[in-house]
């Protein structure tokens, strides 16, 4: 075991999908000779060459058009988009293409495809380069959406997700690259695919969340647990489709539930969230369902009192469990 960050684990899961299978090569925007952006490519062209991590033109839609092609022949292809907030030139493509690959062709073709890419706030970036996007994606039947929480399930899920035989989105929230740290197992793992998490037991009240929400809501319910009030804190994981078993128990579970996103409130994946608790779980419940996530506002602010204003943090997320725990 070595202790990882976020960004150490998703870089070495890439390097051990390179040494396990030949048809796995990486593509996307300084992948190869600045290894990222971020480093998370970071030597493996190096390692590798310069035909199996590629450097592309600025160009989403032809990365993942690319990507799409190289998959329906056999490869599997880990295409890096940026910043989540430029995939959406690349929409077409996904939604039209990747996501309906299988079902248009009557299962002759499949699309083994996993898109990486870097998004949320709280690192000042603005309204180009920190963005909740998810839930724009998030009703495509064919696509499946991951988000980690931690550098374990970083590395594992991205190895499920480049071993699956249908396109996945990876979303790595970008102030969890080395933010997060913890020990992770060197060899080769995976992580299920559209399965949630219970990271914390509890029998007071549920929280539901995922990516960096979960460490938040990790830290409130251990400052509520000195006050005797037992929070259990579930990481959804995959975000579409979602674990509905799992949502349904934990919310019977305690009969309180609190929904958190970084996402806008309206429309987001907690929406749904919500919907498969009111319509399997209402006779449970003790309070009414619970959000907490961002304002409903056009884009991430440029100034850094305001970003924080927006953003989630631990406070605000311990302030609506108390809310919560005393209904």
């Amino acid at each position: 075991m070595t202790k990882l960050s976020y960004l150490e684990a998703i870089r070495q899961a890439q390097d051990l999908a390179l040494q396990h299978d030949n048809n796995t090569f990486i593509l996307g925007e300084d992948v190869g000779k600045k290894g990222g952006v971020f480093g998370t490519t970071q030597g493996l062209q190096e390692k590798y060459g310069d035909n199996r991590v590629i450097d592309t033109p600025l160009a989403e839609s032809n990365i993942i058009g690319t990507a799409i092609g190289a998959a329906m022949l056999g490869k599997r292809p880990i295409a890096e988009i940026q910043f989540a907030d430029f995939i959406l030139p690349a929409t077409n493509q996904i939604i039209s293409e990747a996501a309906k690959m299988r079902y248009r062709s009557n299962n002759d073709w499949g699309c083994p495809l996993t898109i990486r890419a870097p998004f949320g706030g709280g690192v000042h970036g603005g309204l180009y380069h920190s963005q909740s996007i998810e839930s724009i994606f998030a009703s495509t039947p064919g696509l499946t959406i991951v988000i980690p929480s931690t550098p374990y399930d970083a590395k594992g899920l991205l190895l499920s997700s480049i071993e699956s035989n249908d396109p996945v989105l990876y979303f790595e929230h970008k102030k969890a690259y080395r933010f997060l740290k913890e020990e992770v197992p060197e060899e080769y793992y995976t992580v299920p695919l559209g399965k949630a998490d219970v990271k914390r037991q509890g029998d007071d009240l549920t929280v539901f969340c995922y990516g960096l929400m979960v460490n938040y809501c990790l830290q409130a319910a251990d400052i509520l647990a000195a006050d005797g009030i037992n929070v259990e804190v579930v990481d959804l994981r995959t975000v579409y489709p979602l674990d509905k078993d799992t949502i349904i128990d934990r919310a019977k579970q305690t009969g309180k539930v609190l929904l958190v996103t970084e996402d806008n409130l309206e429309g987001s994946v907690m929406s749904e969230v919500s919907a498969i608790i009111a319509e399997n779980c209402l006779f449970d419940l003790d309070a009414p369902i619970m959000r907490l996530a961002a304002p409903d506002v056009p884009s991430m602010p440029f100034s850094p009192v305001l970003e924080n204003e927006l953003m989630m943090n631990p406070e605000k997320i311990l302030h609506k469990m108390r809310q919560l725990a005393d209904y």
